[in-house]
Parts: structure tokens; sequence; C-alpha cells
């Protein structure tokens, strides 16, 4: 009897302990669950303009510089027409999505990015011509001619690309599409891709192989726009590819990666009455010395934290309130070989004394 009462308070205090620990887990798994992550912004790094060139990024419009940094989706991109004919070829822009697409703008262009979402992906990639993580695309070409040239796309990724007449569904690798007030001409150099003539093409849409050309017209009035597909001119081959090879070419430049810093978050706060005023010069424009992100603004430093970022908590009430924060960053790319300057000093030119003799 005496041990069956000792068994029983062994078995109550066991119960009443695993009781106290779950009581004492719970908040904190209820807290975990609590804390939602979000995807980092995607990103746009532009590798050259020339000409004038704009941005209007939501909240203000400025002019497109080199080098610059920007949060993709929500932007629209501008490019001034030429003035004289013999000018087209000076005006245009080159950028470079975080998916691994490389664009090239032509003069007198004009593209909303509607939608660019990434999933996160693992930072210091070996193979850098694969796309590092499932992306969304949709942008909407209003006027002008846009060079893309993608990364190999993975699976669950899409690309679509609208103008006034039509949309392509784009699979890869390189295309050119060209849009104007008559009709919409969509160039596959490389890869495949899906066309459709509007909304009110309710079929599969005719598929583009490498070499081949759509050209989208508007239609008869409740009809579809019209879709041909031709073969590529040779004529026009070289122009094409030259555009594309622009797009090629910026992919070069930059790549993108993952960097993670802590954030203390009680300090934002106490910074925050003072952090604009900090960023700004006597004129009201950024202060280089303090790089800051201004929502969708450009980023003057390539691993400066942006507003959309990917923070999770660390720590529950009464630790110290820091969030890390994960960002993808613009690394732009230093040349493999670079140009080597010999500088002979006069110092190290010794003249010898002839000897006696010779």
């Amino acid at each position: 009897m005496i041990f069956d009462h000792i068994s029983l308070q062994r078995a109550c205090s066991a119960a009443f302990a695993v009781a106290f620990v779950f009581a004492g887990l719970c908040p904190a798994s209820l807290h975990a669950q609590s804390v939602k992550k979000k995807n980092p912004a995607s990103k746009m790094f532009v590798s050259d303009v020339s000409g004038e060139a704009q941005i209007d990024t939501g909240d203000n419009i400025q002019d497109l510089n080199k080098r610059s940094v920007y949060n993709a989706e929500g932007t629209i991109i501008e490019t001034k027409k030429a003035e004289k004919e013999t000018d087209k070829s000076k005006v245009y822009s080159t950028a470079v999505y975080s998916n691994g697409t490389g664009a090239f703008y032509d003069h007198d262009t004009r593209v909303e990015m509607k939608k660019f979402v990434q999933e996160p992906f693992t930072p210091n990639r070996a193979d850098m011509e694969v796309e590092p993580s499932i992306s969304q695309t949709q942008a909407f070409v209003a006027h002008g001619t846009v060079g893309l040239c993608t990364s190999k796309m993975v699976a669950g990724s899409t690309m679509t690309y609208n103008t006034p007449h039509g949309g392509v569904n784009i699979r890869g690798r390189k295309v050119v599409i060209e849009s104007n007030d008559d009709e919409t001409t969509i160039s596959m150099l490389e890869g495949d891709s899906t066309v459709k003539g509007g909304t009110a093409d309710a079929g599969g849409g005719h598929t583009l192989h490498s070499g081949e050309r759509a050209t989208i017209r508007k239609g008869a009035a409740g009809q579809p726009n019209i879709v041909m597909v031709s073969r590529i001119p040779p004529s026009e081959a070289a122009k094409l590819d030259d555009k594309v090879a622009m797009a090629c070419m910026a992919k070069k430049t930059v790549y993108f990666e993952v960097k993670e810093h802590t954030v203390d978050v009680s300090a934002e706060k106490d910074a925050k009455s003072t952090g604009d005023k900090d960023s700004k010069d006597a004129n009201g424009d950024s202060n280089p010395d303090n790089p800051v992100a201004d929502g969708n603004g450009a980023i003057t430093a390539f691993d400066g934290p942006v507003a959309n970022s990917n923070s999770t908590s660390r720590g529950g009430a009464g630790s110290s309130h820091t969030v890390v924060v994960s960002e993808i960053v613009a690394v732009p790319v230093a040349p493999t070989t670079l140009p080597v300057q010999f500088t002979i000093s006069p110092a190290t030119i010794s003249s010898r004394t002839p000897r006696p003799g010779g």
C-alpha cells in the first residue's frame, strides 16, 4: 500500500513537471509562429545608361543613373526619344534583375514592371547561368524596344511581357520585343515562348522557336488581334542580335547574393526622428555619406538595407529587440584582368660608367 502511494506521488510529480514544461514552451512556440517571413525585395541593377533616361519608383521620378540599385517591382523605366536618326544608337539603358535576366532598353521605350517577386536563394551560388530561385515577372511594354537575355529558368518560374496588342510568355533565353502604335513584333533568337493576341485570344497561343518571330496587329471589333508567325528575316537578324548582346553583356557586370545583418529595432525607433534629417543634405538631397533606401528608391550602398526586407525576430519579451534582416545584394563584378601600366621612375634608371678599354 505504501509503495502504491509513493508510485502515485511520483506519477503526479512527473505529470506536473511535464505540464509545467509544456506551459513554458507554449508561449515561445506561439511567439515563433507569430513571426512572418517575407521574401527579400527583388532588385534591379542599372549597368549602363547612354543618353537620357528616367525611372519612376512610385515615390518620385528621377534620372536613371549607372550602377544604381532599385527595388524592381512597381518601377517604370523610360528612355528619351532620339532627336536625330543618327542618334538612335546612342540612347539606351541596360539593367540586370536579381533573377539573372539582362535587359536592353532602346531609345523611346517605356517599360512598367507590374510584378517581380522572387523566392529567397542560397548565397554564393556556383552556377551563375541558372536562375537563383523561382521568380514571377509581369511587365508591360507601352512602346519601344526591349531586348532580354535570361538565365536558365527554374521550374515554377514565369516571365510575361505584355504590350497594347498582346503578350508573350517567355521560357528563355534571348528575345526582342518591339511595340509601336500599329503592331507588336516578338523575335525569338534563342529558346521558345508562347505568344497570344491579347485578352480576347482564348486559344492556347502561338509557340515561337529559335529564329521565329510573331507580328501582332489589331483585329476586327470584338475579335482577337491577328498573330502571324514567320522566320526572322536575315537582313534584320544582326540588328536584333546586337540588342540582345547588350543585355547579355549587362549580365556579366553584376551578380546577386543574399546577406544577413542584425538590426537593433529599439535603436532604429530612437533614430527614426533624426534618420530622415541625417540622410539629407542642406539642399534636401540624399547624403552619400549616409546612404539609405527610401521605399523603391535607389540604393547608393550595394549592401545597404531597404525598407521591404525579410526580417526574423530573435529574443522574447525582456530580451534585446533585434531582428535578422535578409537582403538581396547587387555585387558589381570587377574585370578579371586589370590593365597593367608600367611607370618607370628616374631614380630606378642607372647609367653605367664605361670601363677603360671597353
